[in-house]
């Protein structure tokens, strides 16, 4: 019979996760090896019986075969939470092409010698009394009686909640918790971490009381480690937090909630390179569970998956207070270009300005940072240079010229616009700080906040912000996207967007649906309260599908036509993508590397499937040199998810020891 060896963890409460050891598994417990599995073995020169966890099998010895020693006992507890988390990091593993011990330290708290301190959270008085019963429009009745009687009979489902801006999603979320708590079950609640505001986290606290552990970035790894220890403890029954707080090992999870569950920062940018929304599927049917996705503008990828049957869709369509939905109108900038107004504010915005500090009300303007200064786009007639290849929108590099990030394509700058034979044509500079001195310049009676990366960072300078403005302690405030998410201002009758095309050709092909995700939270931040809303777009683009859409509150509208663009290039979610990051130190290694995937007989085959596998690249990276690292992207498209991890693994084995490869998968 085939020797089998297991690599076992001493405990999980080791400062160093790193450190693991060899042990054969007695032919009588084989059939009890599993990962995730506690186990009894001897540990030292004395062979003292110690605790430990199996983490991974193989059939190859490490060391010499007669130093290995033998597992005394196995014992097939699946419920103790270090196991669950072992378990769910063998999946990980697997899934997200990482090593076991990367996946560890991503699903484990560590023990530092960290003084713990519980984290300070500032509560709101008058949020939530309402020990009353919460009162439940219609909509927000029938999908929170229909989700409870679901869990009464033991039903698990995933649910989309599609809900305008103020439509009182997190009411619902906090009554179907409170009815799985009521059950003596637990719940995880995920909400992005710039949402991660007093305002909700006040909510919960007292609705739940001391029994509501909150997990932030800003917790110190003792802290963090001490609200896990809680979790599996059994003193906690709902978990709120980033991503991070889906590996609260909790009890007998009965519900699983993603709020705002479009926000891209529920993908890891760091390996492993998972997704919340996939995590939260797997934990869900694992613990027997529900889960609960829910958005004002969902992605494309969950919204799919409710049309074509796979999740329930509810929809709540009006605001929870009886507030109208704010008027929106996309200003035409080169209108204002043609009338002579070549500053960053239409004239529409400014007197919109004007009108609210006379009437004591408060306004929000945002300028998205991404695509910053990347594409070229011209002034006068609005026409974007693309791809021809891709119909992604193509990057200037300074000394050369434009390029595609998908394919490599590239032309020289132009000089004037290939449509209207304009000079104005360049890329989009403004910041932040430009907006902020340009409103005093124009309004100097007026009080401005800014916030952006560099006013929020401080440990508490995000939330400090926040409260000087709700406070009404300000009338302007600026800043990037952080400004428009999960925040409610009751005297914000006016947001705008400033130069919304900048997010809508960063040369990505979800760009669309993030700039539409953009405009719709925006929108949702003005007229929430019993005042009347007024949302300006300053676009250069107003036909655009995306611009068009938003500006009516039109999801579905904008869904279709996405979706008709999805199709016609194969994007997920009509078929599955994977990108490669190609890199090293070494650029002549690299190029041969390069060279050798161009030239090899499995990429030459598979280039032949067309019907199956679409392969782009590889080219070189949007910054080709960071850190003395050079990189690569190449992008394989196919239908069929198995047939992506297949080609991950053969080219991991084409790669040199001086190249290094990360591979990502956006899973249809």
């Amino acid at each position: 019979m085939t020797e089998l060896y297991a690599d076992i963890i001493p405990g999980i409460s080791h400062k160093e996760l790193d450190k693991t050891f060899q042990y054969k598994v007695p032919d009588g417990l084989k059939d009890l090896a599993v990962p995730g599995a506690f186990v009894k073995v001897p540990f030292g020169k004395g062979n003292k019986t110690i605790n430990g966890f199996l983490i991974q099998l193989s059939h190859e010895p490490k060391i010499e075969k007669e130093k290995i020693k033998e597992i005394i006992e196995i014992c097939s507890d699946k419920d103790l939470p270090e196991s669950r988390m072992i378990d769910l990091a063998h999946w990980m593993k697997d899934e997200y092409d990482t090593t076991m011990i990367r996946a560890l330290k991503t699903v484990l708290p560590v023990q530092e010698t960290v003084k713990s301190r519980s984290p300070k959270v500032q509560t709101t008085v008058g949020i939530f009394d309402d020990g009353k019963d919460i009162c439940l429009n219609d909509e927000q009745k029938t999908f929170c009686d229909d989700v409870k009687a679901d869990i009464d009979r033991g039903k698990t489902d995933t649910y989309l909640l599609h809900g305008v801006t103020g439509s009182g999603k997190t009411l619902c979320y906090m009554e179907i918790i409170s009815h799985v708590v009521s059950k003596g079950m637990s719940a995880i609640m995920l909400i992005p971490e710039i949402s991660l505001t007093w305002q909700t986290v006040g909510r919960f606290k007292e609705r739940f009381g001391d029994r509501v552990s909150i997990i932030n970035s800003r917790m110190s790894k003792g802290e963090k480690y001490d609200e896990f220890k809680k979790c599996a403890g059994g003193e906690v029954d709902v978990v709120i937090g980033p991503r991070s707080a889906l590996f609260a090992p909790l009890k007998n999870i009965g519900i699983i909630v993603i709020d705002e569950e479009h926000e891209e920062s529920y993908k890891s940018e760091q390996a492993p390179r998972y997704h919340a929304r996939e995590v939260a599927d797997y934990i869900a049917k694992k613990e027997g569970a529900s889960l609960i996705l829910g958005s004002a503008t969902p992605s494309i990828k969950s919204y799919h998956k409710a049309k074509n049957g796979d999740y329930r869709l509810y929809r709540l369509t009006k605001r929870a207070s009886q507030a109208e939905l704010p008027a929106v109108f996309a200003e035409d900038m080169r209108e204002e270009l043609k009338a002579g107004n070549r500053q960053m504010f239409s004239r529409r915005l400014i007197e919109a300005l004007r009108i609210r500090l006379e009437k004591k009300e408060q306004s929000m303007l945002f300028i998205n940072k991404r695509g910053f200064a990347g594409f070229v786009s011209c002034r006068v007639c609005g026409h974007v240079m693309k791809c021809r290849n891709c119909d992604i929108s193509m990057t200037y590099h300074r000394g050369s010229g434009l390029r595609c990030h998908y394919c490599g394509y590239s032309e020289p700058m132009v000089k004037k616009c290939p449509k209207c034979g304009s000079p104005h044509i360049a890329g989009f500079r403004a910041g932040t700080q430009q907006v902020e001195e340009k409103l005093k310049t124009l309004f100097p009676e007026a009080k401005v906040l800014r916030m952006d990366k560099d006013t929020t960072s401080a440990k508490d300078g995000h939330s400090a912000i926040i409260s000087e403005f709700s406070k009404g302690n300000a009338d302007i405030l600026v800043g990037t996207q952080m400004i428009v998410k999960g925040h409610d201002f009751e005297n914000v009758t006016l947001c705008c967007a400033l130069a919304a095309d900048m997010s809508l050709y960063a040369g990505d092909y979800r760009a669309s649906e993030r700039t539409f995700d953009l405009l719709t939270q925006a929108a949702g931040r003005a007229g929430r309260a019993n005042k009347p809303g007024e949302v300006i777009i300053q676009t250069y683009d107003p036909d655009n599908y995306c611009i068009v859409h938003s500006a009516a509150h039109d999801y579905e509208g904008f869904y279709e036509s996405e979706m008709g663009f999805r199709k016609l290039l194969l994007y997920p979610p009509i078929w599955n993508m994977m990108t490669i990051g190609i890199s090293s130190p070494d650029e002549e290694a690299l190029i041969k590397t390069r060279d050798d995937l161009i030239n090899s007989e499995f990429l030459m085959n598979l280039r032949t499937k067309k019907e199956e596998i679409v392969i782009i690249g590889p080219a070189k990276e949007s910054v080709y040199r960071i850190e003395n690292e050079y990189r690569l992207v190449m992008y394989v498209k196919s239908k069929e998810k198995d047939i992506l991890k297949e080609i991950r693994r053969k080219l991991s084995e084409l790669c040199s020891e001086k190249v290094y490869m990360q591979f990502d998968i956006d899973y249809k």
